[in-house]
């Protein structure tokens, strides 16, 4: 393979000797194997793109579609995003929700393999994993333009697909529908989700017979999210008192828009800072086998695949090369919300630094939404897995979870945990009903000894 070159900072360009000359151009394809898997898939996935946009500028979203291994005729159909932006939806897939992962014990990077989830997500619900804007995972635009967006415009895009995705699959229209991601879908779900509902409300067809929408761990408001990491870093002790007061004081509480010349607080925040690598889903994703079972088109052949594509992602201290963040914070969109007949689940790692739980929560607690259930552990296995507070304001309900122990992302930190929350909540229950059961059953003694 050819080292990546650049043209105009939107494509990242590698040639694959031997890619399929006659690939199949049909929007969408039933994959039955996929390497690093034995045998036939368990399970029913679709692959395909759905074009957006003119046809100047097309922009070709691919998606995987996976349908329910329960009942598909009436189980929730989810519609999965990526953070970033401009991470591949894969990840959703292969580390958090989907029912195939990366066996990292027995794979190297010539040959990684796939093993079978048995809690995944998809055991309840149909699930689309959509790669979103053009340039994030195998999505493309067939001119350099189609790679310029922005928030606004990446959400009009995903609710475009997904009227056009339901059309190709009438059968699918009555299902219930939820919206769903993480990290920096955390600006872009709630807007996806306003334009479904304004969609219904004149007259679009299809009619969307949206339900709700789930958060983990989602960049809300850049400011407010940004400012609370120095405080949940001294708080979990990786701060000491000396350097959190110094950067609070040189800072003057603002981390988030820093005065160039203050020399003090730039030297202050010169402290933390992670990232973590997929190496594996990597070297599988660019592998040809790989692409043809997916039914990769040969437009995008000579793209390399990266998990998250660096010129879409948003950095605090820069601009990003062709998306332009043009919505700081989606408190807003939350907010109008309040107003519909909604269902939402926000959920964090309580040890999530990149996105502070306590941060999420203030939030929250601004939409000045009437509380339901007060604030109480959930339970997994009879072992307390997080803390819940459940609102409301007529027919708009609103749960909150933390996850104990969990990173940023939760379910890729704690799988059971996190796929058991999000199943009881798909069943239209709440994840309060598990303490519930526990105090009609266990003496108030036997609780508090666990806790």
């Amino acid at each position: 393979m050819n080292k990546r070159v650049s043209f105009s900072g939107y494509f990242r360009m590698k040639s694959f000797s031997g890619f399929a000359k006659n690939q199949c151009l049909r929007p969408s394809s039933i994959v039955k194997t996929l390497p690093g898997l034995v045998g036939d898939l368990p399970f029913t996935l679709e692959t395909g793109y759905v074009r957006i946009g003119g046809s100047d500028d097309d922009v070709q979203l691919f998606y995987y579609f996976i349908e329910s291994e329960g009942s598909p005729k009436d189980d929730p159909l989810v519609l999965w995003i990526s953070g970033g932006p401009g991470c591949s939806s894969i990840y959703a897939l292969l580390y958090e929700i989907g029912p195939l992962t990366l066996n990292f014990e027995t794979s190297t990077m010539e040959k990684p393999i796939l093993e079978i989830v048995p809690d995944s997500l998809t055991k309840v619900a149909s699930i689309i994993f959509l790669d979103q804007p053009a340039g994030s995972g195998f999505s493309y635009g067939k001119t350099p333009e189609a790679y310029i967006t922005n928030d606004t415009l990446s959400a009009i895009h995903v609710y475009d697909f997904m009227k056009k995705w339901l059309v190709d699959h009438p059968k699918f229209l009555n299902n219930p529908l939820y919206l769903g991601g993480d990290s920096y879908s955390g600006i872009v779900v709630p807007m996806i989700v306003q334009e479904i509902y304004n969609g219904n409300e004149v007259g679009e067809r299809p009619q969307i017979n949206i339900k709700g929408y789930t958060l983990g761990n989602p960049l809300t408001d850049r400011s407010g999210d940004y400012n609370s990491r120095i405080q949940f870093a001294h708080n979990m002790a990786l701060l000491s008192d000396a350097i959190y007061e110094s950067t609070k004081k040189n800072c003057h509480g603002d981390y988030f828009k820093v005065d160039p010349n203050n020399s003090l607080c730039i030297h202050d925040l010169q402290v933390v800072d992670k990232e973590d690598n997929y190496m594996y889903s990597y070297a599988w994703a660019n592998r040809r086998d790989v692409r043809e079972a997916l039914h990769i088109r040969e437009e995008y052949g000579h793209t390399e695949w990266v998990q998250c594509n660096r010129t879409l992602q948003f950095y605090f201290d820069k601009k990003a090369i062709s998306y332009t963040h043009d919505v700081h914070s989606s408190v807003g969109y939350h907010q109008r919300l309040t107003s519909k007949k909604c269902r939402a689940l926000i959920y964090s790692g309580d040890h999530d630094m990149a996105i502070p739980y306590f941060s999420t929560l203030n939030w929250i607690e601004s939409l000045n939404l009437s509380v339901v259930d007060d604030w109480r552990p959930w339970f997994v296995d009879d072992q307390v897995a997080g803390y819940t507070k459940k609102y409301s304001r007529g027919d708009y309900k609103l749960t909150f979870a933390t996850v104990k122990g969990g990173g940023h992302t939760a379910p890729e930190y704690k799988h059971k945990e996190c796929l058991s929350m999000l199943k009881m909540w798909l069943a239209n229950d709440t994840i309060n009903h598990v303490y519930k059961e526990m105090l009609l059953n266990k003496s108030e003694e036997d609780l508090l000894f666990r806790l």
